[in-house]
C-alpha cells in the first residue's frame, strides 16, 4: 500500500518522552468518550516526513555494545528503527487518531533493509499508519516508516499493533487459530541470554522508549505486569544481532512476539539456519512459554 499523498514536514524527530505524554493525555480522552471501547474513525490520511535525520557515532556505539552487535560504521536494522520510529510515534497521538495509545500491545515487526546504511548518511524518513482492521482480541493497526538516502528506500518496517478491547463498529468477532503458538515445543537450545532487571532502562536510554512498563517493577505493576518487561525490539533486536554476518547487507527480518519477557530474566533461545536463511526462537528455560520467533532471510 502507497503512503497518503497528504505530506506533513517536521523540523526533526520528535522526542518519545514528549510523545508518550501527549499519548497518556489521549487515551484518557478516549477513554472518557468512549473510545477505549470503540473505534469508530478512519485513520489519518496523512504521511509525516522529517529530512537530513543522521547518526551520531556514540549513540551508535552505545547502541552496538547493549545489543551485542559489531562496532562498525554499519547502521544495524535494528538502529534504523530506533532512529526512525518516532516519526510514527507521532502519529499514534494525533488528536484523530482512533485507537488509544496506553495499552497499545506490539505483536509483530517487519524490516526490508534493501542495503546497508552507515554512519554518515543523511536519511529522509517517512511514515504513516494503514490497515485498520478487527481481531478476535480488539483491533490491529500498522505503522508503517520508510527510510531512504540519496533518494532511493534503503529500509521499510511495519510494525502491527493491537489495542485489546477496541472494536471497529460492525466488527465480527475473528477467530484466529493461535494452535501454532499454543503447541510450541522448545528445540534444542543455542545459547541463553542473561538479561539483568535493568536492561529496560539500558534499552530505554539508547531508544529513546520511556515506556513505563520497561522501566522498574513499580512502574510496570501500575500498568498490570508484576515485573518490568523487555522492549520486543530489544529482543528482537539481539535475536537478528544473533544471526550476525550471515544476514547480508540486504534481508528481510521479521518477528512475531508471543509472551512479554519479565526482567530479570535467562531465557533460551535458538538461532539456526533455516531454507532461505536464519529462523530464530527465545522461550521461558522452565515453564518453555514462547516469547517471539522470527526468520532473517537474505536478498538474492
Amino acid at each position: 500500500m502507497t503512503s497518503p499523498a497528504t505530506q506533513v514536514v517536521l523540523p526533526r524527530v520528535p522526542s518519545l518522552g514528549g510523545l508518550y505524554g501527549r499519548g497518556l493525555v489521549a487515551s484518557a480522552r478516549l477513554g472518557v468518550t468512549g473510545g477505549a471501547r470503540s473505534a469508530a474513525r478512519a485513520l489519518p490520511d496523512v504521511t509525516y516526513v522529517v529530512d537530513d535525520v543522521r547518526a551520531q557515532a556514540d549513540h551508535l556505539t552505545a547502541y552496538q555494545h547493549l545489543l551485542h552487535e559489531a562496532a562498525t560504521d554499519a547502521l544495524p536494522a535494528g538502529y534504523v528503527h530506533v532512529l526512525a520510529f518516532p516519526v510514527a510515534m507521532a502519529l499514534m497521538v494525533r488528536p484523530d487518531f482512533p485507537l488509544p495509545l496506553l495499552g497499545m500491545v506490539h505483536v509483530a515487526n517487519r524490516v526490508e533493509q534493501h542495503r546497508a546504511l552507515t554512519l554518515g548518511d543523511r536519511l529522509a524518513v517517512r511514515a504513516w499508519a494503514q490497515d485498520l482492521r478487527p481481531h478476535r482480541a480488539g483491533t490491529q493497526v500498522d505503522l508503517v516508516t520508510e527510510v531512504a538516502s540519496g533518494g532511493d528506500l534503503a529500509w521499510r518496517g511495519v510494525s502491527t499493533y493491537l489495542a485489546k478491547g477496541v472494536r471497529l463498529p460492525d466488527a465480527r468477532d475473528e477467530a484466529r487459530d493461535d494452535a501454532a503458538r499454543q503447541a510450541f515445543t522448545p528445540p534444542v537450545r543455542t545459547g541463553r541470554w542473561e538479561l539483568p532487571a535493568d536492561v529496560g532502562r539500558r534499552y530505554a536510554a539508547v531508544s529513546g522508549d520511556r515506556n513505563p512498563i520497561h522501566l522498574s517493577p513499580l512502574t510496570a505493576r501500575a500498568l498490570g505486569f508484576p515485573r518490568a518487561i523487555a522492549h520486543g525490539m530489544y529482543t528482537a533486536s539481539r535475536a537478528l544481532a544473533d544471526v550476525g554476518a550471515a544476514r547480508g547487507d540486504a534481508f528481510t527480518w521479521s518477528v512475531e512476539f508471543a509472551a512479554p519477557v519479565l526482567l530479570p530474566a535467562t531465557p533460551d533461545v535458538r538461532v539456526a539456519p533455516a531454507d532461505d536463511g536464519h529462523e530464530f526462537a527465545v522461550w521461558h528455560p522452565r515453564t518453555g512459554r514462547l516469547h517471539l520467533t522470527g526468520k532473517v532471510t537474505p536478498h538474492p
